[in-house]
């Protein structure tokens, strides 16, 4: 039995697009429309001084942006950076960030109800940057939460270390 026009805008209103990506064997996603640009890896200029994950600030067609390794900041083993590392820059209260991901996969769309809560799972980073858990094709995608990734004195110390350039 079809869905009547009513139910079927109800579920195209209830489903997101998301831009997964990976980290350390792990696949991982972001809202689509949390993620300003994607970005080969480029030039860092380093800051010192600053937060273990802040590995420094680029420049971005003449805006300096913040750069964090997810991996790092998710307390996780950090990697050398190779061809296949890609920024993501995204906006968290109104702030630019990059942030450095191991790859990116795919976009794909999930139904809010195929979100389920973290709470049944364990995964290796904490679960507060975590809007829940996603089986799209038998492969499980760690939805976060941009939003709550990164505190509001990390985001302060970002902006303060990237006026320092």
């Amino acid at each position: 039995m079809g869905l009547t026009a009513r139910e079927e805008k109800k579920a195209a209103l209830d489903e997101h697009q998301y831009i997964t990506f990976d980290l350390m064997n792990e696949c991982y996603g972001i809202q689509v429309l949390e993620v300003q640009e994607i970005v080969g890896m480029q030039k860092i200029t380093h800051v010192p001084h600053s937060m273990p994950f802040m590995k420094g600030v680029i420049n971005l067609r003449g805006v300096v942006v913040p750069l964090v390794d997810l991996r790092i900041k998710f307390g996780l083993p950090g990697k050398e950076y190779d061809k296949i590392n890609v920024i993501m820059v995204v906006q968290s209260r109104g702030k630019l960030i990059g942030v450095i991901v191991d790859a990116v996969s795919d976009v794909v769309s999930l139904q809010a109800d195929a979100i389920q809560d973290t709470v049944h799972f364990s995964v290796n980073i904490d679960t507060d940057y975590i809007r829940g858990i996603a089986d799209h094709g038998g492969k499980l995608i760690i939805v976060l939460d941009v939003e709550k990734i990164f505190t509001a004195e990390e985001l302060r110390m970002m902006a303060k270390e990237k006026d320092v350039e």
